[in-house]
């Protein structure tokens, strides 16, 4: 039977290889932490390989080797100094290892000649010298390059026969392990530049598509020099705020009530994703959604409605744990809306138009613990939902409306049987 290795001994395995990575990297943005950790796994392969290579050449024939041996012994020595290096500054190691490879490969095409191929990993120092330095230090990564090309040149012209008598067969495996390394390198360079542009491609649409909605993103993306604003005629409102919060933050003090805030708005988040609305903007305690924005839906009073309801369940599940005496006045309306993408700088999705005043002024009106309703929303809503006559008050800006309490949703009427 194949025996495998425990779990736990892969986790301390993972664990040690990310401890070697970061060796001496502590204290750097992170960044500059990722590129150090990328320099560090570079250092540690180049010593292992070059430490693979002095002991290949020792053990075949050190009298006639042994100027390559020894180099191969120093690239060892120093390049296993990089971790070290680090607290010199974020390019130290990186100017080390380019040095040493400089060096390393010029007097090892002396002693192996231009037919070993050794030269040819210079090539490899034109994609290297920007991830080991990083975009932003052009004034290093340009004459880094062209040190590396003018020694290739070099090593042509200079170097056509090896110092050391050295067979046809061992030139030829040396010039494959020089392509295979420099077709690596310039691969792996590549490939880490792809790796973090799309990663932070990602990361740049994830943090934008949670700041606006899905199909807003869309539409910035394929033209986003154009403005974002349209006029909604079926949408629905909903202002939500907890009553008596100042107080209540005075007793809680500053870490607890962000706590709670936090605790409750990612519960109301949470509750807009599932009941397919649109969360709007927080602003201290209150709460704003609204629904058939921006992507129009029939049922959009019915979805806030179902919505506001279950933000009081939360409410309560929130009062029972915590024992504060929390409750939430709301207010829904229902009429168009103009909505659209404000600002350039801490940029928001937003509404507004009468619709949004009155839900806002039906929310200060409101009872603890009521979800306060307009004539409109109640005209929509009034079959499938239960509600309570609030009668005839007076709003500020509108005047004089008869509005209702949304208390539950109504069951189905069970099927009569046959």
């Amino acid at each position: 039977m194949i025996r495998l290795w425990p779990s736990h001994r892969l986790a301390d395995l993972g664990h040690g290889l990310n401890r070697l990575a970061k060796a001496g990297t502590h204290g750097y943005p992170p960044d500059t932490q990722r590129r150090l950790m990328i320099l560090n796994m570079i250092a540690y392969l180049i010593v292992v390989t070059t430490l693979i290579y002095a002991l290949q050449q020792t053990f075949l024939d050190y009298d006639r080797f042994w100027p390559i041996i020894h180099i191969n012994f120093a690239i060892v020595v120093i390049v296993a100094a990089v971790p070290l290096v680090h607290r010199f500054g974020p390019v130290a190691a990186a100017l080390l290892i380019l040095i040493t490879e400089c060096a390393a490969l010029f007097a090892l095409t002396y002693y192996l000649g231009r037919d070993s191929g050794l030269h040819i990993q210079y090539i490899a120092f034109s994609a290297a010298a920007f991830v080991v330095y990083g975009l932003g230090r052009v004034w290093l990564i340009l004459p880094s390059i062209l040190v590396a090309l003018v020694l290739h040149i070099v090593c042509w012209f200079w170097f056509p026969v090896p110092a050391l008598p050295t067979d046809q067969n061992v030139l030829d495996s040396l010039y494959v392990q020089a392509a295979i390394t420099t077709f690596g390198l310039i691969a792996a360079a590549v490939f880490y530049s792809f790796r973090l542009a799309e990663n932070a491609k990602a990361e740049t649409e994830a943090l934008l598509r949670n700041i606006l909605p899905d199909s807003i993103v869309e539409r910035l993306k394929e033209k986003p020099a154009e403005h974002v604003a349209d006029t909604f005629t079926d949408t629905s409102t909903l202002f939500a705020d907890i009553s008596g919060f100042v107080a209540l933050a005075r007793s809680l003090g500053a870490g607890e009530t962000v706590s709670l805030l936090n605790t409750l708005v990612t519960m109301f988040d949470d509750l807009a994703e599932r009941h397919g609305v649109e969360k709007i903007k927080t602003i201290g305690d209150a709460y704003m959604v609204a629904s058939g924005v921006p992507v129009p839906t029939p049922d959009f009073a019915a979805r806030l409605a179902r919505m506001a309801l279950d933000m009081q369940k939360s409410v309560d599940e929130v009062r029972a744990a915590t024992g504060y005496q929390i409750t939430m006045r709301m207010g829904l309306a229902t009429g168009p809306v103009m909505a659209g993408v404000i600002g350039r700088q801490k940029f928001s999705y937003d509404i507004w138009g009468d619709a949004v005043n009155l839900a806002a002024r039906l929310e200060n009106t409101s009872v603890p613990g009521r979800i306060h309703v307009c004539p409109d929303t109640y005209a929509l809503l009034a079959r499938d939902f239960e509600f309570e006559p609030r009668g005839e008050i007076d709003i500020k800006g509108v005047g004089k409306q008869t509005t209702w309490f949304l208390l539950a949703e109504r069951k189905p009427a069970p099927r009569a049987m046959l």
